[in-house]
């Protein structure tokens, strides 16, 4: 489905490009961590989507690109496209980070934004790139950038000192998720692969579990870079249910307090997509040690991240 030297392919063309972002070992815990928050656009969304437009050929990068993102997908678009000369329009909620909205713009990109959630701004976006004849840039239904994600994988694997018994990981479209496995179908003892959402927005856990993402109920939800429903027939649905041991929830709260953990204990400052994975750990969701968890992104709005934290403090002198 995607051949096996795309991803050595990405390795050298995101080599000079992207951060290779610090992997630490919490000896308490005995969890390893994966700051991709270090990630030059704050975000692992950055390698997909460079990886892919350097894949373009010239005429597809001249007439333009285009994308739906939250936030940190379009950083990663915008990043790549300056870095080639192209033009941008990116398609983003109205309710997204004005955090991450504020970057995309400052990255050079035209920034468009809907009255709807993620779903409408994905679908504008293909609509408008197919009137327009632009390029199309999925954040997760694509070969390219998937193989682009699948570089954290193989990079993990340089870093890692021996075997993890689990490798947790946030879920939205399941390009990451789908690209750890490629990366892990490489080692002769690969870790259990376990994708973590919110309860707020379950598409990919009911599509894991039930084959069906309908009547998905989709509240706000901290980690808003995983929320949305998938898009049909997306790549990645074989490869996770090749790849993936597994995909589980965790609650909003367990969220929030991921964030302060990550604060508080490591001094790093974290976004709820990213904290989706460390709150399987805090709330006992998966057993099985050493873990790895991927912290995806570090693109929270500041004065959010500062309330959860005087929230989790005030919670911890009372306690």
């Amino acid at each position: 489905m995607i051949p096996a030297e795309w991803l050595d392919e990405a390795s050298q063309l995101l080599a000079d490009r992207v951060r290779r972002t610090p992997l630490t070992h919490d000896a308490g815990w005995n969890i390893y961590l994966k700051w991709e928050n270090r990630q030059t656009t704050g975000s692992f969304k950055l390698r997909g989507a460079t990886n892919k437009i350097l894949s373009l050929l010239p005429w597809e990068r001249e007439r333009g690109l285009v994308a739906a993102s939250a936030g940190n997908h379009g950083q990663g678009v915008a990043w790549a496209a300056r870095e080639v000369g192209a033009q941008t329009t990116i398609f983003a909620s109205k309710h997204a980070v004005p955090a991450k909205l504020e970057a995309m713009r400052s990255l050079g990109a035209d920034v468009r934004l809907v009255p709807g959630g993620y779903e409408l701004a994905e679908r504008t976006a293909q609509q408008y790139a197919a009137e327009y004849h632009q390029t199309w840039i999925s954040p997760y239904n694509d070969a390219r950038v998937i193989a682009g994600q699948a570089t954290l994988g193989l990079e993990l694997m340089d870093q890692l000192p021996d075997s993890p018994e689990v490798c947790l990981v946030p879920v939205g479209g399941g390009g990451l998720i789908a690209g750890l496995g490629l990366a892990f179908s490489r080692m002769r003892q690969r870790p259990r692969l376990i994708g973590v959402q919110s309860e707020a927005s379950p598409f990919f856990y009911e599509l894991f579990h039930k084959g069906s993402q309908e009547n998905v109920t989709e509240l706000p939800s901290l980690a808003d870079g995983l929320s949305g429903a998938v898009e049909e027939g997306s790549i990645t649905l074989p490869l996770v249910r090749k790849y993936v041991d597994d995909i589980i929830l965790v609650k909003e709260t367990d969220v929030e307090e991921a964030i302060a953990v990550a604060w508080y204990r490591w001094g790093e400052t974290i976004e709820g997509s990213a904290a989706a994975a460390l709150a399987a750990v805090i709330s006992g969701k998966v057993s099985g040690h050493p873990a790895v968890v991927i912290l995806t992104g570090g693109n929270i709005q500041p004065e959010i991240h500062q309330n959860i934290l005087r929230q989790y403090d005030a919670g911890r002198k009372s306690g």
